[in-house]
């Protein structure tokens, strides 16, 4: 009896008319997407409600799974959707295909806004598992994900929807729109990689600008660093600020608090481009760049960053998994490589994010890789840096020693040495 059920409310829809009001055009629509699935479809129902008050009926209907069920009914006068997708897992997990099905179902109608729940539903003691079972996608063809025991927040903000999960593996754990962001218990992972090899590489970094990281976990490890007068956060997303502060402090270690922080609420592009400030170092601890943060990987925004650097400076950003999102890395380090005179690729595996991921430091002067161990050791020394779970002077240099398949991504032209 053990089975994933998967549910989504779907506001401000701007997809296809048609899907809302005509039962032929959303039959056909959820069979493509079943088939494309390969869940197997043993039967169907569908009505089309009367017109009220003038305004077209919504459709209501059913495919009937070997694995279980997809139904959903639609309200076009409300531009609005309910989907219900729910697996059966006793003999095969088809988790991950109950995903690409309520995730096509999504894509199509368009959603402003969307709320979703995953129910891992059955025997705890069975052949999946205990927990929410979470699947994100790599690409297109490849996913992972976790188990989550716990459901400790949801809510939809004003930008996104945002969730706090938890388990004994991962601790307290961050999700937007359906994509994990961080973790108690892996945090060092990403944000010591994202922090520490450009900040060591600089002699006197005293400002530092972040532009996200609204859960303050980029902004502990910036910091730590005692010649750092001031660190300006600007994320757009006041509530992701305001979560991280009640319920991510095993991260953040209060940070967003501290005097040397200066919190803002606002647009980073629009920050960046009407700033007088100057910055040695420019985190771009954003979402990834198929989201909504997709405007700050473009080369004008690269431009921008560019221009409030002070001499000497640098600008930090993650851009994927290599080995599933190739083209993005080589489109990305081709912008970057037009933008800078400097470009720095490097990567570390991350548990939380399923793969080896890509980051890349960028700057008209400062190489990190040419920066020796005993230069880092110093300065490390020097700082008083001594909380460090995963970078150390020995990691530097190694994060920038590029595996064959992503050395092969890399523009010649933007390598640096």
């Amino acid at each position: 009896m053990q089975g994933l059920h998967l549910t989504a409310d779907l506001y401000q829809c701007a997809g296809d008319r048609a899907f809302f009001v005509d039962e032929n055009a959303l039959a056909a629509l959820c069979r493509q997407l079943t088939e494309l699935s390969t869940l197997t479809i043993v039967g169907e129902k569908w009505v089309t409600f009367p017109e009220y008050q003038g305004e077209p009926g919504g459709v209501t209907g059913t495919l009937l799974l070997a694995e279980s069920h997809l139904a959903l009914h639609t309200w076009p006068e409300r531009a609005g959707v309910t989907l219900d997708v729910y697996v059966c897992n006793f003999s095969a997990d088809n988790s991950a295909k109950a995903q690409l099905l309520i995730d096509g179902l999504i894509e199509a109608f368009k959603p402003g806004q969307v709320q979703r729940n995953n129910l891992l539903r059955g025997d705890e003691h069975g052949p999946v598992g205990s927990g929410e079972l979470l699947l994100e996608n790599l690409n297109q063809h490849a996913v992972y994900g976790f188990r989550f025991p716990e459901r400790l927040l949801a809510k939809q903000t004003q930008y996104q929807y945002l969730e706090l999960l938890q388990s004994p593996e991962l601790g307290t754990t961050l999700r937007l729109d359906g994509c994990l962001m961080t973790s108690e218990n892996d945090e060092f992972f990403y944000h010591e990689a994202l922090v520490h090899p450009a900040m060591l590489s600089h002699p006197d970094p005293r400002s530092v600008l972040i532009i996200g990281g609204g859960d303050g976990g980029a902004l502990e490890e910036i910091l730590k660093h005692d010649t750092v007068q001031q660190a300006t956060l600007v994320d757009l997303d006041g509530d992701v600020i305001e979560v991280a502060r009640k319920h991510l402090r095993n991260i953040n270690r209060g940070s967003l608090d501290s005097p040397r922080a200066h919190i803002l609420v606002g647009d980073g592009a629009e920050f960046v481009r009407t700033t007088d400030q100057r910055f040695d170092v420019v985190l771009l601890d954003l979402t990834d760049p198929e989201t909504p943060a997709g405007p700050l990987y473009t080369t004008e925004f690269f431009e921008s960053c560019k221009a409030v650097l002070k001499p000497g400076g640098a600008v930090v950003l993650h851009i994927g998994a290599p080995f599933y999102e190739p083209e993005q890395i080589r489109s990305m380090l081709s912008k970057l490589g037009s933008v800078f005179e400097q470009v720095s690729p490097f990567g570390l595996h991350i548990p939380l994010y399923g793969s080896y991921w890509g980051l890349v430091v960028v700057s008209d002067s400062l190489a990190p890789k040419a920066v020796a161990a005993e230069v880092i050791e110093q300065r490390l020394v020097d700082r008083d840096i001594t909380d460090l779970q995963y970078y150390n002077s020995e990691i530097h240099g190694a994060l920038f020693a590029l595996p064959n398949y992503y050395k092969n991504l890399v523009p010649e032209l933007v390598v640096s040495e």
